[in-house]
Order: structure tokens, then sequence, then C-alpha cells
């Protein structure tokens, strides 16, 4: 299957796909080429984007666990700037923006969730238009200045996906006095063993780097060169900002399936992993498709479309069993460069499949990516 993925048109870069239980890989394969003269392995390493979120949040869950967070108080709490950001009610027929005070102050679990109001302006006009013509930087360049975005709406009132997590990350920061990626390296990736996951590129790691592509509008693919996220940013972006490996990935996923369990001890306890795993929208609001507004990073985005989901700290949770034999209540997210994942804490299985390619939600990556995941449940869970 992924054999087929890379040699037949339109043609993917290398992929990895892997599939683990809650002890154990259970699958792990690899197509195509890493480089002219290195295949794609299991241990290449990616820039994962949004995939960056879920740990993010498990940072700030290990510190909501002992009381240094207060997932509800105002966020400002602990990063004060948060204090200077307005709501964006529209532009003036010059173009000026129109802000105004947001209604309630934004919060840590608002932030996870999507719900304390920034956006993207990969997926949102608003703010492609704000950056577009204010000259802002974008969250891709790591500086603080790129965070200091309106919100769209008043905190706590809607949903949409944005730098959200890249404030989260700022909030974990300000609890520890540590940079993120020190953080996450003491209180994740060295507990799970991810010895090739981080913010910037060791010179182990940068030998398995693998390139990015970008698909040309008659399908084919070129390398972007020189392409590479910012290796020593103002602000390391919990929202975007890592380098992994799928071993590593699956590593992160088993402990989420596990309760939390690390193989030196536990990473979150099961009742953290249990109210993270939960809708935490509410009945009624429910997250939308990603429109892509920067068409050559995005097509427009939608998993299971006519399903519907919801988000938790922080995954996007389908609220009935996908077509792929998922389980309803099953935790999954992607980044942008189409890389996917999934973590089925009903049926114990989850799953990894990467690439390195741009726009994201290309339709050949979508669809290997869930006939591998068809192909898993099948496998595992015959009927």
């Amino acid at each position: 299957m992924l054999r087929r993925g890379v040699s037949e048109a339109p043609h993917l870069p290398g992929i990895v796909a892997m599939a683990t239980d809650r002890e154990r890989t259970l699958y792990a394969g690899a197509a195509g080429q890493r480089s002219e003269d290195a295949p794609m392995t299991s241990d290449t390493v990616m820039a994962i984007f949004s995939t960056t979120k879920a740990v993010t949040a498990t940072a700030a869950l290990q510190l909501a666990e002992e009381g240094r967070l207060d997932l509800d108080a105002p966020a400002a709490t602990y990063v004060p700037a948060l204090d200077e950001i307005q709501v964006l009610d529209g532009f003036a027929d010059d173009g000026t923006p129109r802000l105004r005070p947001p209604a309630r102050p934004v919060t840590t679990r608002m932030l996870l969730l999507h719900t304390a109001g920034f956006g993207y302006d990969i997926f949102n006009e608003a703010y492609a238009r704000l950056l577009r013509e204010s000259k802002r930087p974008s969250v891709t360049s790591g500086t603080r200045a790129s965070l200091m975005t309106p919100l769209l709406f008043d905190p706590g009132e809607s949903w949409e996906y944005g730098s959200n997590i890249d404030w989260a990350g700022q909030v974990v920061e300000a609890v520890t006095g540590q940079r993120l990626g020190s953080v996450m390296r003491e209180r994740i990736f060295e507990p799970l063993g991810m010895a090739s996951t981080g913010f910037a590129l060791t010179p182990g790691m940068r030998t398995r780097l693998a390139p990015m592509h970008q698909r040309n509008e008659d399908g084919s693919l070129k390398v972007v060169a020189g392409f590479e996220l910012p290796q020593e940013p103002e602000v390391e972006m919990g929202g975007h900002g890592l380098y992994s490996t799928a071993e590593d990935y699956l590593r992160f996923i088993r402990m989420w399936l596990d309760d939390g369990a690390g193989p030196h001890g536990p990473v979150l306890r099961p009742e953290t992993v249990a109210m993270a795993a939960t809708n935490g929208l509410g009945p009624t609001l429910k997250i939308r498709a990603l429109p892509g507004v920067k068409r050559h990073l995005s097509h427009d985005a939608e998993f299971f479309p006519g399903m519907p989901k919801s988000w938790g700290l922080s995954f996007m949770i389908n609220d009935e069993p996908a077509p792929t034999g998922r389980s309803a209540g099953s935790l999954a997210w992607a980044g942008l460069a189409n890389l996917y994942f999934w973590i089925d804490r009903t049926a114990g299985i989850g799953g990894f499949w990467g690439t390195q390619l741009f726009p994201f939600a290309d339709p050949a990556a979508v669809g290997n990516f869930l006939e591998f995941e068809t192909a898993v449940y099948r496998t595992l869970t015959p009927r």
C-alpha cells in the first residue's frame, strides 16, 4: 500500500507509517526515498508541524496535575502579554482593523480547546488580510510579534483553529521558568525515550532529515530547497515547531493509549488522560472544516466530512465511529506537511502516517493514510 503511494500517480514523496497497541509497535513500514542515496525509514526525521500541539498540551496538563497551573484562571496571570490582545471587529473603509476589548479573559483551557479566538492566516481570510496589510510576520517565523494577533471572537464563544497552543506553550514557559523545549525534554521526551524529537535539529537528526516537497498544479513534486523551521527562534512554538520521527511519535501515542504510563513511570495520571480525552466543547459546539485560504499551503480540509467532531485537550474527537474502523471518542490530529495520527483508546490501537509535502490535505496523502488506517483495523480487529 505504501509502495503504491510513492510509485503510482499522483506520486507521494517518501512515506513512513506505523501502528501500535498499548504495549508495543505492531507495524512499521516505509516507502520511497528520503534522499537520492537513502531510503525512507521509520527513524526518518520530519518537521511534524501541528502534531506538536498534543505534546505542548501534555506539558500543560502535567503542570495542572501538580497544582502549578490553573487551566481556568486567566492565562494573563502567567503571560501578561495576553492582556494586550483585543478582538477583531472587521476592517474600516481604509483597511484599518477595528479592535475592541474582549468580553472575558482567555484561559489556558480555552487555548487548549481552540476556543480562545486566535486563528491562522492559512485557514482564515480575516487573518490572512490582517497579516498581508499590516505586514505582520507569520507564526512560522518563531517571533513574539507573530503571536500578537487579535481574537476573532470573544473568548469561549466559538471554535477556531489557530495559534492558541503557541500561547499555551508560553504559559508553560512562564510557570516553569524554562524554555518549552527543555520542559518537553525533561518531562516527556526523556521519560518516553523520544531521543529524536526537539525544536532544534541535532547533528544526528539532521543526517536523517527528509526534505520538504511541494505539489505543483500539474501534480508533479518538487523539493522546497532550503526549507527549515527556525533553529534558534525567539519563541519555541508549541503549536507547530517540533521535528520528530514516526518511531518517537508512536511512543507518545502509546503513552496516551496506556492511561499516561511510560516505560519509566507515569507521564500523566489516568484521570488526567480521561479528562483530556473527553469533549471539552460542550453538547452543541462542534469543530468546523478548515478552508484553504493559502492554497499553496493547504487545500480545504476536513476529516470524515459530515460526521460531528469535538475537541479535547488537545485533540480532535470523532463523536461517531469512523468508516476506517476508528472507535467513537478517539483522538486524532495532523500536521501541515501531511502528517496524520490517531489514538483509539477504546480499541487500544493508534497509528502515525507521515510525509513531507505541501499543501496540507493532499488528496493522495489523505487517501493513503485512510487506506493504511483501515487496513490496520481490518488486520487487528477482524469482524
